[in-house]
């Protein structure tokens, strides 16, 4: 098992009212590439951080390589999980308990990557090479997170020729589906990706 999200949520509160709840459980068994969906604000970076660690959960864990990753030294979480956003920037995020009271992390190189909402320049093959580093991450034992909105018909074309099953993330639940024709029958998703489907 390479990655497993039990039971997580986390909660946001102000004035003691809720004002944003993600629930996500899900394993990924074996090496894939995945599909990450859904409209802004409904949680897709928030469920990232909380797969690397960056974000403390409210309830359930996140496991990499057998590891909870909110129980690892900080500054090891990304050799287990890597957060990378828009112009490939690694995700940094505050310690919240002293490294000495953590574990070692069991790897020396990232298990899962995570690309939130990565740029693609259209031009020079650039996508070509970024859709075989992908394959190649995934073919080398890892778990690629790729998250799009597809502003563009080639955004859905790129999520469609690499990814092997997809999440939908929709007000902070989300849900699985095997491929993309699956992901398209469902309701909520068909409603955002829209009639071009």
């Amino acid at each position: 098992m390479i990655l497993s999200v039990e039971n997580l949520v986390k909660l946001y509160r102000r004035r003691f009212r809720q004002t944003f709840r993600l629930e996500a459980s899900f394993t990924v068994e074996h090496p894939a590439i995945v599909g990450v969906m859904g409209p802004n604000g409904s949680g897709k970076t928030t469920l990232f951080e909380l797969i690397t660690g960056s974000n403390a959960p409210t309830a359930g864990r996140v496991l990499c390589l057998g590891q909870d990753v909110h129980r690892v030294k900080a500054r090891e979480r990304d050799r287990l999980a890597i957060h990378y956003h828009q112009s490939y920037q690694v995700r940094r995020f505050a310690r919240r308990r002293p490294d000495f009271l953590l574990a070692p992390a069991n790897s020396d190189y990232p298990a899962v990557h995570l690309f939130d909402e990565p740029q693609f320049n259209t031009q020079d093959g650039y996508i070509g090479f970024m859709l075989d580093f992908f394959r190649r991450l995934r073919d080398e034992g890892r778990v690629v997170f790729l998250c799009l909105h597809p502003t563009e018909r080639y955004h859905l074309e790129i999520l469609g020729e690499v990814c092997e099953r997809f999440i939908f993330v929709d007000r902070g639940r989300i849900s699985l589906h095997p491929n993309f024709a699956a992901l398209a029958a469902d309701a909520a998703a068909a409603a955002y990706l829209g009639p071009s489907t």
